[in-house]
């Protein structure tokens, strides 16, 4: 475990970024907001970075509260990396974060990695109210726990139950709204975002 740094200045922004400041750690907590995440799922979807340093923030995560790590019952028995309450906190920092970076985001790169998942964050800013939202992209599929107070905000894959509303969109679609460049009631009334199901969430963007 890396020595804690600190930038040793009495300012709560500052200590802030002597535990969430160093290079892949908020990205971590992209990740894990997620729900629990074994080392080889983090490692997959988080590339660029060595396994030295993936696990090296991790640790340094766990020793500062914002991560645990627990032990699977048999059959899986394997590690996985969860967010404590204290981590989860960071949800709001992400969100302002992305939102200030949507200026930032341009053109698709040919070096650029991308996910489906990473787009929950920027639909999960353009989304009112509460409920479960399974959303098909191009690149795969994902799912939304919009409004959730406690548990996973998004997770990969189709949803875990009957979603209130489906999403089908796709990728320039998607990246318009995390650039802040149309909104999701607008995609949906130009016909871009087709919504199914007969939830809350699903009636209001049909009659938004």
């Amino acid at each position: 475990m890396s020595p804690r740094r600190s930038y040793d200045q009495y300012c709560s922004a500052a200590r802030a970024l002597d535990v969430v400041g160093d290079r892949w750690t908020l990205l971590i907590v992209r990740e894990l907001l997620a729900g629990p995440r074994r080392y080889t799922d983090l490692h997959a979807d988080l590339p660029g970075v060595s396994t030295d340093v993936l696990a090296s923030r991790l640790k340094d995560m766990e020793r500062d509260g914002l991560t645990t790590r627990r032990r699977l019952p048999p059959p899986g028995a394997a590690y996985v990396y969860e967010l404590t309450p204290r981590g989860r906190e960071l949800l709001p920092v992400l969100q302002a974060l992305g939102g200030w970076g949507e200026a930032e985001l341009g053109e698709r790169r040919p070096t650029d990695a991308v996910r489906a998942h990473w787009f929950a964050l920027p639909l999960l800013r353009a989304l009112e109210g509460e409920g479960l939202v399974e959303v098909h992209l191009d690149e795969g599929e994902f799912h939304l726990h919009v409004g959730a107070e406690e548990g996973p905000v998004y997770g990969d894959g189709p949803a875990p139950a009957e979603p209130d509303a489906r999403l089908t969109l796709d990728t320039d679609t998607c990246t318009a709204v995390a650039r802040g460049e149309a909104s999701v009631a607008d995609a949906v009334r130009d016909g871009r975002i087709g919504v199914t199901g007969e939830g809350t969430l699903a009636k209001a963007l049909r009659e938004g």
